[in-house]
């Protein structure tokens, strides 16, 4: 394992640099594995739905036609390319939705292999047998505080959108806020795999703030770009596992 420092200093790259050594991560034996499944499902899912897009393309058009009315016929022009920018992003964001449900599953034992081929040992919640069913029982009621500690969050930030002059704030708030979630997010792999609670990951996070802000911005512009996106979520893992090493050497492993 490298026995860098952490870095405990405001670095604001930090979490940029941990998320890029995902890239590498993944590459290695006996990590690949865990990233190839589920990228091969969501390749030929992606082939599908595109498929699948271009055999309506009939049918929206039609779809299309029927629903401008006649007084709107000579707004054609620009009414078409909006509509079918918003079916493609409709498509888009569906497919990022069902890429996230399908590699879910696989980021605990992810990033248990990122680990063991860190340290040379895997985390000890890992099971060898029956590891899911475990994990999703003995996890339900911390996702479901994970839920609510989301959406006490988002809800205020939501309602700033609504209040003039605040507003324009608003969105730079959403941001941090996102950032701050996916990085909470992602953390759970790791830390989870070492059977911390969602309320300590919380309080670890909070002592690398800057860190774990960096880590999330990058994740979630990582998931916006098309293509990108489908590795972001096995890149992150990786990225997050390495950070969790080195960051928080001081937790029992």
């Amino acid at each position: 394992m490298d026995t860098a420092k952490p870095s405990h200093k405001l670095n604001p790259i930090s979490g940029f640099t941990y998320f890029l050594s995902g890239f590498l991560l993944i590459t290695r034996k006996g990590i690949r594995a865990w990233v190839l499944i589920p990228l091969g499902i969501n390749v030929l899912l992606f082939g599908a739905l595109i498929y699948a897009s271009f055999t309506q393309i009939d049918a929206v058009t039609a779809q299309f036609e029927q629903w401008l009315p006649d007084w709107l016929e000579w707004l054609s022009w620009l009414l078409w390319p909006i509509f079918m920018a918003s079916v493609a992003l409709v498509v888009f964001f569906t497919f990022a939705l069902l890429v996230n449900i399908i590699a879910a599953p696989f980021n605990g034992p992810l990033s248990a292999a990122v680990e063991k081929h860190l340290t040379g040992k895997a985390p000890p919640c890992i099971q060898p047998e029956g590891h899911f069913l475990v994990r999703f029982l003995s996890g339900l009621g911390e996702e479901v505080h994970r839920q609510l500690y989301n959406l006490s969050r988002l809800i205020p930030v939501l309602i700033l959108f609504l209040i003039p002059g605040i507003q324009l704030a608003a969105p730079f708030l959403m941001l941090l806020l996102t950032a701050w979630l996916f990085a909470l997010q992602y953390a759970d792999y790791p830390m989870g795999n070492h059977g911390l609670s969602f309320k300590k990951q919380r309080e670890l996070m909070r002592g690398r703030r800057l860190l774990s802000l960096s880590f999330g911005a990058t994740t979630l512009g990582a998931t916006l770009i098309p293509g990108l996106n489908m590795l972001a979520m096995p890149v992150a893992v990786a990225g997050v596992t390495k950070l969790w090493l080195k960051e928080f050497p001081e937790q029992d492993r």
